[in-house]
């Protein structure tokens, strides 16, 4: 079934026991692509029409939901996802020099994935830690102060 080594059998094996232990799936759509997207890592269109053909939905609406949402991508993620919190006081502290650097150092623009598929960069409006601006998330992991100087050293821990 699954070209891509991201969407293996087994991983649509496990969305669908998710979607079939359901009490509903009416009204549903959002939890799932949710399930969907930690499973996959991404939506791609693949994914989106076992959504709907399981949920008995159009693509198109999986699709637009798919779309409609920040939270969704379907571009695969890197192995680390790096997020910038672009928010006023992050962004007033200087996180677009911040993000500069990991754009020049990563080689990559916003949304989008290295080569490697080691890293993702994103950036988000905010993230909650505003005294600790500007703020940069590796997965879970919170850097506060970051500085332009700082970008390297942050990066290394996940070479």
């Amino acid at each position: 079934m699954a070209a891509n080594s991201a969407l293996t059998d087994e991983k649509f094996q496990e969305l669908e026991q998710y979607i079939d232990a359901m009490p509903t799936t009416k009204g549903e759509l959002i939890r799932v692509l949710h399930k969907a997207q930690d499973i996959f890592g991404y939506l791609p269109e693949e994914v989106q029409k076992f959504v709907g053909k399981k949920l008995k939905i159009s693509t198109a609406k999986v699709f637009g939901v798919v779309t409609f949402y920040s939270y969704f991508t379907m571009i695969p993620k890197g192995e680390f996802n790096i997020s910038i919190c672009m928010g006023t006081a992050c962004y007033v502290r200087g996180a677009e020099d911040v993000l500069n650097e990991l754009k020049k150092e990563l080689d990559i623009e916003v949304g989008e994935t290295t080569p490697d598929g080691k890293f993702s960069l994103q950036s988000l409006r905010c993230v909650g830690a505003c005294g600790l601006a500007p703020v940069v998330m590796v997965e879970d992991k919170v850097y506060g102060r970051v500085t332009p100087d700082m970008v390297k050293d942050i990066l290394a821990e996940y070479k």
